[in-house]
């Protein structure tokens, strides 16, 4: 005989409780009944606040202070593969996490689309809340996935990420590096030492490539010097397409040679570790002809020179993205968010090493 929909969905509500969450799927087989079903009661529950509707996952309405690990009660994370600058944001953030009571799973964007697919696989795992790094090569792959994310029903914070003023994901929380003070940094520094001629050998496949790129523009323009300070793309592999050889792609050496340059800024730190070696190979001592500025400060220290760097702070990067999602899942009830939107920048610093000298 079928089971009264009120007494399933007593059940339901009361193995959620014990649980924490509990996925539609494993409740459907308990109950012996179909997915539809168990979505229906889930939904009905959730309308009269006796429980959480995620995507494909129900949860309990306790505060996630109060449960643990053993629960279930995980958060997912998404970044895109072969990305060293995030390891540090990755283990500050699993740390950040585990002191809350909560597991970290980590799922890796493999392609343009792999974003979506990553996140989809976090939910169906039953991750309560998301931190997302996507690359968004362009502007036009990053519009295309705002439709998705701002239908997300779980909470969300971008990582190194700020979406534009309007757009569908502007309500969502995110912190990443002022990167516009990073470029501040390089340029006070490296004029300060007398330099006026310098080059950006610069990735410009990320939104943050895409800031540095922009700001040294306007700063340079701002400073007088924006005609002696050339923009060059950083490796074959660091445009929006890494596939064909990108035209916009020189070298560094001719480039320095051909404005005169006496300093250059290279993002990212291996890419100026190789850049370096290349000026070294083709003559042009490093600081003594050209002083360099790296941008990330992973390994910048770790070349046959140790490299002044522009360093973000990543560690705190990692730990305030998940105090901001824990936020985000202790004032959340029934989908709806009791709070403001935060959008979070913090300071890079500047560590001064052997490659930046005073002008000749």
């Amino acid at each position: 005989m079928r089971e009264p929909a009120p007494k399933r969905q007593t059940r339901i509500a009361a193995l959620v409780e014990a649980r924490g969450s509990a996925r539609i799927t494993d409740l459907a087989d308990e109950l012996g009944v179909s997915v539809v079903t168990v979505r229906r009661d889930v939904e009905e529950l959730a309308q009269r606040g006796e429980l959480r509707r995620g995507h494909g996952v129900a949860r309990s309405l306790r505060p996630i202070a109060q449960e643990s690990t053993a629960t279930g009660d995980t958060i997912g994370m998404v970044v895109p593969e072969r990305n060293t600058y995030l390891t540090e944001v990755v283990q500050a953030a699993r740390e950040a996490a585990e002191k809350a009571g909560l597991r970290l799973a980590l799922h890796i964007a493999a392609d343009e689309r792999g974003t979506e697919r990553a996140v989809r696989q976090a939910l169906d795992a039953g991750a309560r809340g998301l931190l997302l790094a996507p690359r968004w090569r362009t502007e036009a792959e990053a519009r295309a996935d705002h439709t998705w994310l701002a239908e997300l029903e779980v909470p969300v914070v971008l990582v190194e990420r700020r979406p534009h003023r309007g757009s569908a994901v502007y309500g969502l929380d995110c912190v990443r590096s002022d990167h516009a003070h990073g470029v501040h940094l390089t340029l006070e520094h490296l004029t300060a030492l007398g330099h006026r001629r310098i080059v950006l050998a610069a990735r410009d496949d990320s939104p943050t490539a895409r800031v540095i790129r922009s700001e040294f523009a306007a700063q340079t323009a701002a400073r007088g010097i924006a005609d002696g300070c050339p923009v060059m793309l950083s490796s074959r592999t660091a445009g929006p397409d890494p596939r064909p050889r990108d035209a916009r792609e020189a070298d560094l050496a001719g480039a320095v040679r051909r404005a005169e340059a006496t300093a250059a800024l290279i993002h990212g730190d291996m890419d100026a570790l190789v850049l370096v070696q290349r000026l070294r190979e083709a003559g042009i001592e490093v600081p003594g002809d050209c002083s360099v500025v790296a941008y990330n400060d992973v390994v910048a220290d770790m070349g046959q020179i140790a490299l002044t760097a522009v360093a973000p702070p990543k560690g705190e990067l990692g730990q305030a993205a998940v105090e901001l999602l824990i936020r985000r899942l202790e004032r959340t009830r029934n989908g709806r968010w009791a709070g403001a939107t935060r959008h979070l920048e913090l300071l890079p610093g500047l560590v001064i090493r052997d490659s930046t000298a005073p002008l000749r």
